[in-house]
């Protein structure tokens, strides 16, 4: 069974940087997209970005230009550049990989991002 892990949240001060990571547990065949979700409490999860296999990007509105996904799908690797983070990031993010060869969705467990004023 293929797992996904998050590594890179951690607390850091409105204004700052972090870089989330995601790395399969073996190279995943096939692979479509990738992307990062998130979930702040009380709240329901949406997308923040996702990279195709291709290379095209898309972005919540939310984002605004402060975050960038890049991806190595040879890898099977997924990471999250944010910059300028705000309050209202804080929340828990997870990245998921989709592969068209199987048509599964491998999801991570999620890593917590507390942003503080």
């Amino acid at each position: 069974q293929v797992e996904l892990v998050e590594s890179g949240g951690g607390l850091v001060r409105a204004g700052e940087s972090l870089r989330l990571s995601c790395a399969a547990s073996e190279v995943i065949v096939g692979i479509h997209v990738m992307r990062w979700h998130r979930q702040a409490p009380g709240k329901e999860r949406e997308l923040v970005a996702s990279i195709s296999n291709g290379g095209t990007t898309n972005y919540g509105d939310f984002v605004k230009g402060r975050f960038t996904i890049s991806g190595d799908t040879a890898k099977s690797t997924v990471s999250l550049q944010m910059n300028n983070l705000k309050v209202e990031d804080t929340a828990v993010y997870y990245c998921s990989i989709y592969t068209w060869k199987y048509g599964v969705e491998y999801w991570g467990k999620g890593t917590l991002v507390t942003v503080s004023s």
